[in-house]
């Protein structure tokens, strides 16, 4: 038996070593103080002492001897990497380049630093945009008629296109030396949430300005010419502006983009200037109907040469002031009833001098390289915090319904078919709120969070229409019939449209998520990458020997702690938090070192061959966004100084985040194409199988009660959401009745039970509520709450109904897309 010891005591310290992830030197040192320590305490032979000793030298020797190791392992493997690591495009290079990594990193390392998440500021408004929140942004909510935007009108009324111009709504992001602002991102995140949850029309009106559009390009790009004449004017809503980057040949793919310029000569304000003569065709452009300043991407030419030797310029962008010449604009289209601005934008030989070149002809050719860099903020921001917004609302409306509507003599939040439905509402709106401050605090803290922002676009959209879903199936028929008093339809009915713009959400899981994760999270793999650049030999084989063993360091590490944390179920390791959430931390740590694993894994096996299996990837990618989500909320709850009435939310929202994970790689096993490798990896990743549940009904139960009742958890979660009980803001009044309600609910079951027992004369409520009190069953006061919320809630489970003339179309139209054909 002694003879073992000294094997495996060099076992305990590598995985030991692997675990920690000591360094190859200290690590080889250990191993064998450890070899002969044991050897010699346990009384092992020479032999069994100095077999174990020789194994380690065979492997550290050569690795410890860097010189050596360089020659003989290195460079064979660099040459080997050269042929197998497929070309990055230009665009792929520009998309890599553009954005930064943050706290998403951590946990593609599979290792993740929590304190370095913990130490990150608390997202906080200032004053002044407290303030404005509090005032222009109140009083906006007061003026909004959502029926009739969305179905008398079709747009916003015109007092409310001058309020947004007069308080500068549409320059939030613009700095104050412009006229602007100059709001941080969470602010604008707050604004859009507000305005969401009571118009979806306006809100996505009031953030198109403020996301990727003329007025960041300019900021970012423009001439100081340009930026000092349009920034004010966009900032006091002199110009409204649009983007147009898709078309019908060129959605997401945006690269091959066929609107096109051509260098010339032209006629501009009388003079004959150098410039581009455009040819485009752009639909789904939002604000492009009213806009009177066009952000427009095409591909410029110079087939003459009037700028130099290069014919293909490239991407390039432009500002089109409304009333250029050819200019075709003001045509709508009509996404899912809903009332914002959006139509298509088109122009055939449309000219204009090279100085309405964001940036000026030094910035010709550059517009990928803009867009991606300024797209990643953009997305991030607009659609997280408008679906942040939805289900905040979706909250507070679903939970005080559940409460007021009655069915068998019960609240209707008290089956638990609602319940369940209730709990995701509230566990979604938990995770949705947490990433949407999380990408708005990464943009505060000045970074271009690329993966993060596709993580918050895809999960928040897609989550919030689980969200509306829900709240459609707790409402029944009262979602269903649309009309001034349904603040439920409009919601389901539009939820497709977030997940189709800024990148159909397909896309964005299947392709960018762990596409652009991969290579710019991995912290070896794009070094790996640069170091291929290198012209000159030795530093190119130094710097790739560096990247090299460090990735191997780095997988096998990787493979010790999935298992270890697996064979632990990640109750092991030291984290923050306190007794409540330490367990969840360490979860988290298993499953980062899992996705580190298998991600590592796959890019080894499968190469480039992974970047078109798209179902791996995006699977792949769902563990690293719900990883991301799990952390954001750990986040909040610190920042919130762990309130323990959030607990049954944290946990529900957590277990469900956890379980997502685990389906995800287990899908990413069972169809691994090389099977000997997923059996590995499966021992490695799930030694004691699946063992996630999904949240509990006991749990569930506990959240949905949180949404039916006041309280600071609910409190919290209504957060930006515009409560004021107003005449257009049914929520609103809905939740200042809630109260009374609950109130109401004992005096209500004396009555009914006496009711029941067939003690009080006559048939309808009125003359029994009469004879209750008369016969000493309930009191005046009891009568008059009773009477008091009978008359309010009639109003919640009423629905509207019309004259049919109320709802014939005004005006038969044939669209252009079939006039064209006819």
């Amino acid at each position: 038996m002694t003879a073992f010891l000294p094997f495996l005591a060099a076992l305990v310290v590598s995985l030991y070593a692997a675990f920690a992830r000591v360094r190859l030197l200290p690590w080889s040192i250990a191993t064998a103080v450890a070899i002969v320590g044991v050897g010699v305490l346990a009384g092992s032979s020479a032999l069994a002492i100095a077999v174990p000793l020789v194994l380690l030298a065979l492997v550290a020797v050569p690795l410890n001897l860097v010189g050596f190791r360089r020659r003989k392992l290195s460079a064979p493997a660099l040459a080997a990497f050269q042929k197998v690591t497929p070309q990055l495009s230009p665009t792929e290079q520009i998309a890599l380049d553009a954005g930064t990594v943050g706290f998403e990193g951590e946990l593609f390392s599979g290792k993740p630093d929590w304190k370095q998440l913990l130490k990150q500021p608390k997202p906080e408004l200032s004053v002044e945009e407290q303030a404005f929140l509090d005032g222009p942004v109140e009083e906006l909510c007061a003026m909004v008629n959502d029926w009739q935007i969305t179905h008398e009108l079709a747009d916003l009324p015109p007092e409310i296109w001058d309020f947004l111009k007069k308080k500068k709504f549409f320059g939030m992001i613009i700095p104050k030396e412009y006229g602007g602002l100059d709001f941080s991102a969470l602010a604008q995140s707050a604004v859009l949430q507000k305005l969401m949850g009571i118009s979806g029309s306006l809100s996505s009106t009031v953030g198109v300005p403020n996301s990727l559009g003329p007025g960041e390009l300019l900021m970012h790009y423009g001439t100081q010419e340009q930026r000092d004449y349009y920034l004010p004017r966009l900032a006091d809503g002199r110009e409204i502006p649009c983007f147009a980057l898709t078309g019908p040949y060129a959605g997401s793919d945006a690269t091959s983009i066929p609107d096109y310029g051509i260098v010339c000569k032209g006629e501009w304000n009388g003079a004959n200037v150098l410039g581009v003569r455009l040819t485009f065709d752009k639909r789904y452009i939002t604000l492009a109907p009213i806009a009177t300043l066009f952000g427009l991407a095409f591909r410029m030419h110079d087939p003459d040469h009037l700028l130099g030797d290069v014919e293909d310029i490239g991407i390039t962008l432009a500002l089109l002031p409304h009333d250029t010449k050819g200019l075709e604009f003001g045509r709508r289209h009509f996404p899912l009833n809903a009332a914002f601005q959006n139509g298509p934008v088109r122009g055939k030989d449309v000219f204009v001098p090279l100085s309405q070149l964001i940036g000026g002809e030094a910035m010709a050719g550059q517009g990928w390289r803009m867009l991606v860099e300024c797209l990643s903020i953009g997305r991030g921001i607009t659609l997280p915090s408008n679906a942040a917004g939805a289900v905040k609302a979706g909250v507070i409306a679903s939970g005080a319904y559940a409460r007021i509507r009655k069915q068998f003599g019960i609240a209707i939040g008290r089956f638990e078919g609602i319940e369940e439905a209730l709990a995701r509402i509230a566990g979604h709106s938990y995770q949705i709120s947490a990433l949407s401050k999380a990408s708005a605090a990464a943009v505060d803290r000045g970074e271009k969070p690329a993966v993060p922002s596709a993580i918050a676009k895809y999960h928040a959209t897609e989550l919030g229409r689980e969200v509306a879903k829900d709240i459609m199936d707790i409402h029944g028929g009262k979602g269903v019939q649309l009309g001034p008093s349904n603040y439920a339809g409009r919601g389901w009915q539009t939820s497709p449209i977030a997940i189709t713009v800024e990148g159909a959400n397909i896309m964005t899981r299947s392709l960018m998520i762990f596409g652009q994760g991969a290579i710019r999270c991995h912290p070896y793999v794009l070094r790996e990458m640069e170091a291929l650049k290198i012209s000159d030999y030795r530093e190119k084989l130094k710097a790739f020997d560096a990247a090299l063993w460090g990735h191997v360091g780095f997988a096998i590490s990787n493979a010790v702690r999935s298992f270890v944390l697996g064979v632990t179920f990640g109750k092991i390791g030291r984290v923050p938090g306190d007794a409540y959430t330490k367990r969840y931390f360490r979860k988290l740590n298993r499953y980062a070192a899992a996705l580190a694993l298998v991600a590592d894994t796959s890019m080894l096996v499968l190469g480039g061959k992974l970047k078109f299996k798209e179902k791996l990837s995006a699977r792949l990618g769902d563990v690293l966004s719900n990883l991301y989500i799990a952390s954001a909320m750990l986040k909040r709850y610190e920042d919130q100084e762990r309130p323990v009435t959030d607990q049954p939310l944290l946990a529900w929202a957590f277990h469900d985040c956890v379980y997502r994970m685990q389906g995800a790689l287990d899908g990413v096993l069972r169809n691994f194409p090389v099977r000997p490798v997923a059996w590995v990896l499966r021992a490695l990743v799930f030694p004691f199988g699946r063992r996630e549940e999904a949240p509990s009904d006991r749990l569930g139960h506990r959240v949905a009660a949180i949404l039916c009742a006041p309280g600071e958890a609910r409190d919290r979660l209504a957060e930006w959401v515009y409560l004021t009980p107003n005449a257009n803001n049914p929520v609103g009044r809905m939740n200042a009745l809630l109260p009374d309600v609950i109130a109401a609910e004992p005096v209500e079951r004396k009555f009914l039970k006496a009711a029941k027992a067939g003690e009080l004369a006559g048939y309808d409520w009125d003359s029994q509520l009469a004879d209750a009190e008369a016969k000493g069953v309930i009191d005046a006061a009891e009568r008059a709450l009773l009477a008091r919320v009978r008359a309010a809630t009639f109003e919640f489970i009423s629905v509207d109904d019309f004259d049919p003339a109320e709802l014939a179309a005004g005006k038969r139209t044939k669209p252009s897309s079939l006039r064209s054909v006819a």
